[in-house]
């Protein structure tokens, strides 16, 4: 699948803005490096917005929803009905998504890319995306065709240039993901399959063993899938590959993106696998308790701000990150300096 349009991601790294940033941060009244983490992100944020007084405006959630032929395979504690009923409840304002969303002022927005039992039209929903009931079982072919998985990414990108702001944040529902994204981890990075593979929604010691033996055996039947596209096809979700474009756009437009967990993450590897810039655009919210997930992190080169045990997936971790980015963004723009503060330096 070499024909689909991939958008060029120059390097942000610009070492006059990095420089003047840094200069900001060290002159605040406080110890050279004593907000931490958060002066990093203040940093990064700073060189993804260009910005020496950045601001996150209209930030946006999106959540992209599928099913997998793969669940036909009992590699998950939960039906595949599952997944329209957390559409459902997303929409509905109960999920844990939907709350998180509301108090943090984060616009939602649940996108039906291929959820099995079609969702009547509702406020925040888009399913004009949709491409179909579910993948194919990976098991036993191809989950997408080139076709599919390239309307796929292209259908990201729209999505994404159709939503307000400088902020995208990701998320996911898909009874199965887990299972692809573990596969996707093993296949672009080389790691071995049981180390990538975890409990899921919450498979006990006999479900992980087959669900890590089934994975091996769809690795092994897509031997020759390695390129990152062939790859996402043949082992990934309509919910992973719309959210592959919508990292890539995002990335192009330079929006600061914020990854949820280890299924959002898989997105951000295989657009990372095509253009490697896109991690500058990038910031971890948490480390997934799916063990896979900090390898993906690891992988990327990224490091998560939270790690709170968490393993819900939906956006979830992301939006409890959220105040972070906010706090790091005001630092820069609010916090003052030593000399406009009246404060003496140190000895």
């Amino acid at each position: 699948m070499t024909d689909l349009p991939i958008p060029e991601l120059p390097s942000l790294d610009n070492e006059s803005l990095r420089a003047r940033l840094q200069h900001l941060l060290d002159d605040k009244t406080k110890p050279q490096g004593a907000l931490g983490r958060i002066e990093d992100l203040a940093l990064r944020i700073g060189l993804v917005l260009g910005s020496e007084a950045p601001r996150l405006e209209r930030p946006q959630m999106l959540v992209c929803a599928a099913d997998h032929g793969l669940a036909a395979q009992g590699v998950s504690a939960y039906p595949s009905d599952v997944t329209w009923q957390m559409v459902q409840n997303f929409l509905a304002g109960g999920a844990a998504v939907s709350v998180l969303a509301r108090q943090h002022g984060l616009a939602l927005t649940v996108v039906d890319c291929g959820v099995a039992r079609e969702l009547p039209p509702q406020p925040g929903l888009l399913s004009s995306y949709r491409l179909g009931p579910g993948t194919a079982d990976s098991a036993a072919g191809p989950a997408m065709d080139a076709a599919q998985c390239a309307q796929a990414i292209a259908n990201g990108r729209e999505i994404v240039r159709n939503l307000p702001g400088n902020v995208l944040l990701l998320g996911e529902m898909g009874i199965g993901n887990s299972s692809a994204a573990a596969l996707l981890l093993a296949r672009l990075t080389g790691q071995d399959i049981d180390a990538c593979t975890g409990a899921g929604t919450g498979l006990d010691a006999a479900g992980r063993a087959h669900k890590r033996s089934v994975l091996r055996e769809v690795l092994a039947r897509h031997a020759q899938a390695k390129a990152p596209l062939d790859a996402l096809a043949a082992l990934g979700g309509f919910e992973i590959a719309t959210l592959v474009g919508a990292v890539l756009q995002a990335a192009q437009e330079r929006r600061v993106l914020v990854l949820d967990g280890f299924i959002a993450s898989a997105a951000v590897l295989v657009a990372h696998a095509l253009q490697p810039n896109v991690v500058q655009r990038c910031i971890a919210a948490h480390v997934s308790a799916e063990p896979g997930h900090a390898l993906m992190l690891r992988a990327l080169g990224l490091t998560p701000l939270l790690q709170l045990g968490m393993r819900l997936g939906e956006g979830s971790g992301a939006a409890l990150a959220w105040p972070l980015l906010e706090s790091a963004c005001r630092i820069l723009r609010e916090m003052a300096g030593f000399e406009s503060a009246g404060v003496s330096r140190k000895a």
